[in-house]
């Protein structure tokens, strides 16, 4: 059964879920998942763990991520983009780039963002897009994100009913683009909303590597586990021999000899064996977080 991490271009108008699903017929596995949810209206990469890829989703998706949005002035909508309903504004201004571009650069560093309404956050016990279809009153939560760099990359001309302008924008795990734009749009006095949008990159994984669904085969390599791990974080990775991979088997606590919070195993084959991890109680130990050698490729 293979396993290991695939990076997929994801294309616009199907959800993530989907993606899933049809990686999942083709490698004949139940066991993907997906790190970082993209609209339907949005493309570009999303990182798949296959199988015992699944595993290690939780260290994979805390990375940073790079997107390109094209956005609509002088429009509103009730999903922050265009395939919600959209309301049309007259602009009150003329915006030059050098406006536009000095308005990107407030949102520089940490701010407390809004959660669309059309997001899948849970709030009390419901998700927000559940309030929004049942036409239910809800307080947004809001939390904060990070902008890391920001740059305006064109724009249309200011003659057109509705110009456009396209960003490149890194930002924290968490931060809605959506939200983003909604925001720029206050501050430019012009309600703003997204047309299209492409991750550009998920952490190190980037768009020039991923593969699109029609060239997805059930022989398409996957990057292995621990080659993946490798780019989120620089981890110990040791080899044992067979006396430590027996007790590494049997989910062993053993001695700590690792400088970091999480180590890779490998045996003697190269074959991934297990993640382990400080033991809280005593710093001087570790315990296996993630185990894969019940189900090793040979």
């Amino acid at each position: 059964m293979k396993s290991g991490i695939l990076v997929v271009r994801k294309p616009k108008n199907i959800t993530s879920r989907e993606v899933v699903n049809q990686v999942g017929k083709i490698f004949h596995t139940k066991k993907v998942g997906h790190m970082g949810t993209l609209d339907p209206l949005a493309e570009g990469v999303l990182v798949l763990g296959i199988n015992q890829g699944t595993k290690v989703i939780e260290l994979l998706s805390s990375s940073d991520k790079e997107y390109v949005a094209e956005v609509i002035m002088g429009m509103g909508s009730d999903t922050l983009d265009v395939t919600g309903v959209v309301m049309r504004y007259p602009l009150v201004e003329t915006y030059e780039e050098e406006s536009v571009r000095k308005v990107l650069m407030t949102f520089l560093g940490s701010y407390n963002q809004e959660v669309p309404l059309y997001s899948a956050v849970h709030v009390e016990g419901k998700r927000l897009y559940e309030y929004a279809r049942g036409g239910e009153e809800v307080t947004l939560p809001s939390k904060m994100v990070t902008i890391q760099k920001i740059e305006l990359l064109e724009m249309s001309s200011m003659d057109l009913e509705h110009p456009t302008f396209k960003f490149k924008v890194s930002v924290s795990k968490g931060t809605y683009i959506r939200s983003l734009i909604r925001d720029i749009g206050k501050k430019l006095n012009c309600p703003c909303i997204m047309k299209n949008l492409l991750r550009t990159r998920q952490g190190k994984f980037l768009l020039e590597e991923a593969i699109s669904l029609e060239e997805i085969e059930e022989d398409t390599p996957l990057l292995k586990i621990e080659d993946a791990l490798k780019r989120v974080e620089e981890y110990d990775t040791v080899v044992v021999d067979r006396l430590l991979e027996s007790k590494i088997r049997n989910g062993a606590v053993l001695p700590r000899n690792f400088s970091g919070s999480y180590a890779i195993f490998l045996n003697e084959e190269q074959e991934l064996l297990a993640i382990y991890q400080k033991y809280s109680k005593d710093e001087n130990l570790m315990k296996p977080w993630k185990v894969f050698c019940e189900e090793n490729e040979k």
